[in-house]
Order: C-alpha cells, then sequence, then structure tokens
C-alpha cells in the first residue's frame, strides 16, 4: 500500500476477515442448527455443549478484535498528542473526540493543524475529516 488513500486505507486480514470468522459463524450456525434436531433426545446435551463452545469462539473472535483495535486508538492518540506538540507546540484540543483524532492521523504535517482547527470548529466526523485529507499520510502498520 505504498500509495494509500482515503478509499484503500481500509484494512482487511484476509485470514480473519474471509477464513476463520465465516467459518466461525458457519460453525455456530451449524451447531445451532444441530442443537435444535436434538432437541429432547439423548444427543441434546452434546448439541448444546457444541453450540455453547462455538459461541465462545465467535466471542473470542469479535473480543479480540476488538481489544487489538482500542489499544491501538490509544497508541494513536498518544501519537497525535506527541505531533499536536511537535506542530502547533500546544496539546490537542480538548474538544477533539477520539474518533477525529483517529481521523487525522492521516492528515500530513502540513495541513495537519488547519484540520484539527477545523474538525473542532465544524465538527466533522472522522469520515469527513479523511475526505478532507488532500496530502494523505500513510499508515501501513495497522491492526
Amino acid at each position: 500500500m505504498s500509495d494509500q488513500h482515503y478509499k484503500n486505507h481500509a484494512r482487511y486480514e484476509p485470514g480473519f476477515h474471509f477464513v476463520i470468522m465465516p467459518i466461525a459463524f458457519l460453525t455456530l450456525i451449524g451447531s445451532v442448527y444441530h442443537l435444535v434436531q436434538a432437541w429432547g433426545t439423548q444427543t441434546q446435551y452434546a448439541a448444546a455443549l457444541l453450540s455453547a463452545t462455538n459461541l465462545a469462539l465467535v466471542g473470542v473472535a469479535f473480543y479480540a478484535r476488538s481489544f487489538a483495535l482500542k489499544a491501538q486508538d490509544r497508541v494513536i492518540r498518544l501519537e497525535e498528542r506527541l505531533r499536536a506538540q511537535a506542530l502547533t507546540g500546544s496539546d490537542l484540543d480538548a474538544r477533539l473526540s477520539v474518533r477525529q483524532i483517529i481521523g487525522l492521523r492521516f492528515a500530513s504535517d502540513a495541513e495537519w493543524p488547519a484540520l484539527a482547527e477545523r474538525a473542532v470548529a465544524e465538527g466533522l466526523t472522522e469520515k469527513q475529516i479523511k475526505e478532507a485529507i488532500q496530502d494523505w499520510r500513510a499508515d501501513t502498520h495497522r491492526v
């Protein structure tokens, strides 16, 4: 992704998004179907155990992704605070939301201060901030 911009900056991890999660969902659906079919029979307990295990698997996958993204968001906030100090000599505006700060990380150093002020003044969303960026600063190390 050497030429990153708004339209291509989203990152998909093929093994997670296109293999593990679909398999986990399909397995969960299949185990619930099996549980419904086995209800009232001798295999009911095994089917319930299989469904519970598959539900836990899907939950673990979602939580693992969620925790990684939250940790990444914290790092981004810290990086952008340091960047604000370097570019403007002051801390980030306290009125900036975490989502706005995350949007600002893609702005070049030249446009960052003005875009940060505009984000506060106009209440721009993360998406609007990203769309307003003229000189995109690539981030290829995202989770």
